[in-house]
């Protein structure tokens, strides 16, 4: 399935989870909601989330009335419903009933009934009775013509170790090693600490009350955790897939919060080819005291390209917040106009959405003061519910500009999300200043201020068409990863190395003789010693008559044909290489030794941009903290001018486009404030 279709007046989406299971005591309630629906300007809605325990309240006892009324409401002012599988959070009874069903902790202790996505995915009570339900889902619903698509369970995480999970970890590693101990020994580097395994039930997941240390077992069971997890997905849409085949499905993927960087939890890459559908949930913390504006939408744009790319197709913002959240350390409300702001960034890098957690707040428990649409006063006339009947007005009148539309990128940046498993396992360099995520964004960021598209890859993508490709940091390289680089560059790309790459491979075992050697060979050098840094420590690189400050690590290498770049200014390897340049076959690599600040990144890569002719969308003048990204479709462009700054811009438009407020010409200057966004068209050849 290529792409989701709402109907064929290609609709953006508007609208959000809604819990009427939470309010059938309150009828007023739910007529209210759907009129204050149609007066906010949304559309769709997501349903039954958590809805097992009204749904199913006794074993075999179903109600499903209160559901069909709510479906028919929202129906009736044109809208659509996302259909969701309640499997994130299940009734008590159940945990009473079938204990299997509770996870168990590292630590090996049972989990009590509570919270939600508590529950063991090897549990075949579960994996049976999520079949079930979401057979009378789909029995019930799936003909209905407001059903937009699937929504299953709720942003999967969390692991389990019960006796079950136990022998699913082992039938997994017998398969992924040809059931030969010796070659699981080897990988897990089994003499070390005599850890060597003689029988496959000697082998327990890892935990602190037993082994933890083990790098290779430690990776391989994340990688079964990620397995076992779209196992368990893949069972639950089995009648979906069978009773309503033309129906797209998702479930909401998620980052890493409070930091805001890719997920860790899951391999995404691999759920990814699960799914139709990519949808997320974004919660960045606007308004900050820890960085400014324009870095945070930086970051924002990266895990957007993130989603975009895990299937190179729009993809969904399923969660966000009208205002603020509940569990942030500082749970600050949106200023006027960032709403606004912020949902136009998610279209301008490949949503066809904005949707909300939640559409009326709850009355009671953890979620009572998270930001909604509807908030307690029941008020269509607070500044919350008017700036979102403002983005649904005009979500609109872009959706013919939008939807279908793609983006296009000649940037690439590699994420390994197994990589950063293994980076966070080693016990070496700064344990508190690895950041790999961070430092992905820190690369993005120089080409974001250029306003330069840049998807973000896994190490599955295909490479050809990028005239530059970064790989930071990248711990892990495999044999077949570095000969697909190799061929890369050999073709006629430019590839970007740094420091803390290419130091272990797929198993997590240090290559023999140091740095592999296709790398030593495609980068001419060899890195010999990783320098890390104290938070005090400093440096400084002298690149290009200019001197860029050093944090937390730096490289040391002897050169293998390279040419130097920049120079160590400092300590006992002044003078020595810090980055260099190799040319190799019809293409050329890059390595920047150590972590350079913000400054070095923008020089750097603007030479590069320049060298190898990458062009912005739209070709105009601005200062710091405006964003100008475009969507493409049929011999246009949508482009989006956004001003993440508290200030007025001047911006100058050399080009000729079109205003898509105004339908007028626009051309000169244009002066943008705080907040403001403009969004305009552009023909194409």
């Amino acid at each position: 399935m290529d792409r989701i279709r709402v109907t064929d007046d290609k609709r953006l989406l508007h609208g959000g989870d809604y819990n009427p299971d939470q309010w059938l005591d309150y009828p007023d309630i739910l007529e209210e909601d759907v009129k204050l629906m149609k007066k906010a300007h949304t559309n769709t809605f997501s349903i039954g989330i958590f809805a097992w325990a009204a749904l199913e309240p006794e074993e075999g006892v179903y109600h499903f009335e209160w559901l069909d009324q709510v479906i028919e409401r929202i129906a009736s002012i044109d809208g659509r419903f996302i259909l969701a599988t309640p499997s994130g959070a299940r009734p008590a009874w159940m945990s009473k009933n079938h204990p299997e069903v509770l996870r168990v902790d590292s630590l090996r202790r049972k989990q009590l009934h509570g919270a939600r996505h508590n529950h063991c995915f090897s549990s075949p009570y579960y994996r049976r009775k999520t079949q079930e339900m979401n057979t009378l889902l789909a029995e019930r619903y799936g003909d209905h013509p407001a059903l937009l698509m699937w929504h299953i369970s709720n942003e999967f995480g969390g692991e389990c170790h019960c006796d079950l999970c136990q022998e699913n970890f082992r039938a997994w590693l017998k398969n992924k090693y040809d059931n030969d101990l010796d070659k699981l020994n080897h990988a897990w580097w089994g003499p070390f600490w005599s850890h060597t395994i003689t029988e496959w039930d000697q082998i327990e997941s890892p935990s602190p009350i037993g082994e933890s240390a083990v790098h290779g077992m430690n990776l391989d069971w994340r990688r079964f955790v990620s397995y076992q997890t779209i196992d368990f997905y893949k069972n639950e849409i089995v009648p979906l897939r069978e009773r309503t085949p033309d129906i797209p499905i998702t479930t909401n993927f998620m980052s890493d919060n409070p930091e805001f960087v890719p997920f860790t939890a899951l391999d995404y890459s691999q759920f990814a080819k699960e799914v139709d559908v990519i949808s997320w949930d974004a919660y960045p913390a606007w308004h900050n005291d820890q960085e400014d504006t324009p870095t945070l939408a930086s970051r924002v744009a990266f895990l957007n390209d993130h989603f975009y790319n895990m299937k190179h197709q729009p993809f969904l913002l399923m969660e966000s917040t009208p205002s603020l959240v509940n569990w942030h350390d500082v749970n600050k409300a949106k200023r006027p106009g960032m709403h606004f702001l912020s949902s136009m960034q998610m279209l301008a890098h490949g949503s066809d959405s904005v949707l909300y957690f939640q559409w009326r707040k709850s009355r009671g428990s953890s979620e009572k003061f998270h930001g909604a649409v509807v908030d307690h006063d029941r008020s269509s006339e607070n500044r919350v519910f008017k700036e979102v009947a403002q983005l649904g007005q005009a979500m609109e009148a872009l959706s013919d500009h939008v939807v279908g539309y793609q983006r296009k990128a000649d940037v690439g940046i590699l994420y390994d999300v197994e990589s950063e498993w293994a980076l966070k396992d080693a016990q070496g360099f700064g344990l508190k200043t690895k950041h790999y995520g961070e430092t992905l964004q820190k690369h993005y960021q120089a080409f974001w201020e250029r306003n330069i598209a840049v998807d973000i890859l896994s190490k599955e993508d295909d490479l050809e068409h990028y005239k530059i490709l970064l790989i930071p940091m990248l711990y892990m390289v495999s044999e077949e990863t570095a000969t697909k680089l190799q061929a890369y560059v050999k073709n006629g790309g430019t590839l970007v190395g740094t420091y803390i790459t290419g130091l272990v491979d797929e198993s997590d075992l240090t290559y023999l003789g140091g740095w592999y050697g296709p790398l030593k060979e495609m980068f001419g050098i060899e890195p010999t010693e990783t320098d890390t840094f104290y938070p005090s420590d400093r440096n400084h690189v002298s690149y290009k008559g200019q001197s860029y400050e050093v944090r937390d690590y730096a490289t040391l290498m002897n050169m293998a044909g390279a040419e130097t770049l920049g120079s160590y200014e400092e300590d006992f390897y002044k003078g020595t290489s810090a980055v260099t340049r190799n040319e190799y076959h019809n293409g050329q690599t890059y390595y920047i030794g150590a972590r350079l600040d913000d400054a070095f990144h923008q020089a750097f890569y603007g030479e590069l941009i320049d060298a190898l002719g990458l062009k912005a969308p739209l070709d105009l003048r601005h200062k710091r903290g405006v964003s100008v990204q475009a969507r493409e479709a049929e011999g246009r462009q949508t482009i989006f001018i956004m001003n993440f700054t508290e200030e007025m811009q001047a911006i100058e438009i050399m080009e000729d486009v079109t205003d898509l407020q105004t339908h007028s010409p626009l051309s000169g200057t244009l002066d943008l404030a705080p907040y403001e966004v403009r969004v305009v068209e552009k023909v194409v050849s």
